[in-house]
């Protein structure tokens, strides 16, 4: 495309510029076709080539912009070297970690990640799936997949491995946090931080999340039990798993019938988000209810009123994630226990 004076736009020669093969490279770098083929796929030390002639050919290429074509490479070898990764939400430090840690995991093991969020939608999180696959990526991880089995039998019709990240599945491997262990000490944790200030022994509320996936089950199953060993009776009414998203959580304290409770486990920052939004808006002090959350977040640790956060082990999960997909571990879930750090 021209210029309307005539001239072609910055970059355009370059951009039109033939791509260079690996034919020219083996003719600029004086070796032969399969010497550079043999570098590129990173299997030159099986050749025996010399680390010098491996680092001439590379800087050759890299000279020449020649990039390697993933889709060809994979149709000639049956592998591409892409790992997906499909994550619900960016907007808390959880997800986040769990992105970059696994982003740096696949590059230590010369592969490509390529990661897409799927909003908590079981459609969206298929048709990620597909669209992967497309890809031929060589395996997929389903990271707080809503229907996880739906995604593993898509990826096996296709022969591709998948491995379950924080929300656990029937149909694959999966890697999750002690939900049940950090919800119960969590839940000690803030019982025993509202006897201290009130002098009463009352039952707190659970706040967030929703009832129909594993880690909110967990999280209930683990306050329950708490409750039940300090002897406090825990009524349904003081359950309410209303959604991750923090205006959820406005509303349903908005109707919240009765007295707040001394206490709220608070089931994720995003919910936490809500809570302090609406004690704010209500002008109560945030220490005449005290909270603790299933999560992590260093501001969040700074805030009034806050007594204790679980911090899930992300090292630790991608460590036991890597060890399934490299094939040194086998197991159909590995639990991986949570941090528990006071604050106050």
């Amino acid at each position: 495309m021209k210029r309307l004076d005539g001239d072609s736009f910055p970059g355009e020669e370059v951009a039109q510029r033939r791509r260079p093969t690996i034919y020219d490279l083996a003719s600029l770098a004086g070796t032969s076709p399969s010497a550079v083929s043999a570098v590129l796929n990173g299997s030159w030390k099986k050749r025996r080539i010399s680390k010098g002639l491996a680092d001439r050919i590379n800087r050759v290429a890299e000279e020449q912009g020649y990039a390697v074509n993933r889709q060809a490479s994979a149709l000639r070898s049956a592998r591409s070297g892409i790992v997906g990764m499909i994550v619900p939400k960016y907007d808390n430090r959880y997800f986040g970690a769990i992105a970059e840690q696994f982003e740096a995991g696949a590059r230590q093991r010369g592969l490509f990640p390529v990661i897409t969020c799927t909003q908590r939608d079981p459609e969206l999180e298929l048709e990620a799936a597909r669209e992967l696959l497309s890809y031929q990526v060589d395996c997929l991880v389903a990271t707080g997949a809503t229907d996880p089995d739906r995604i593993a039998e898509l990826c096996a019709a296709s022969g591709v491995r998948t491995v379950n990240l924080d929300l656990p599945g029937l149909a694959a491997p999966s890697v999750v946090s002690d939900n049940f262990g950090g919800a119960r000490d969590l839940t000690h944790l803030i019982l025993r931080r509202t006897e201290t200030v009130s002098g009463r022994r009352r039952p707190l509320m659970f706040l967030g999340g929703r009832r129909s996936d594993h880690n909110t089950l967990e999280r209930i199953r683990g306050f329950r039990a708490a409750h039940e060993a300090a002897g406090i009776p825990l009524q349904e009414a003081h359950i309410l798993p209303c959604g991750y998203a923090a205006d959820k959580v406005e509303r349903a304290l908005d109707v919240l019938e009765g007295p707040l409770a001394d206490g709220i486990f608070v089931n994720s920052t995003i919910a936490l988000e809500g809570v302090v939004r609406w004690l704010k808006k209500r002008g109560t002090d945030p220490e005449a209810c005290l909270f603790g959350c299933f999560d992590w977040d260093p501001f969040a640790a700074l805030l009034k009123g806050n007594v204790g956060m679980v911090r899930q082990d992300v090292p630790a999960m991608l460590t036991a994630l890597f060890a399934l997909l490299d094939g040194k571990a086998k197991a159909p879930q590995i639990v991986v226990p949570v941090l528990m750090e006071p604050v106050g």
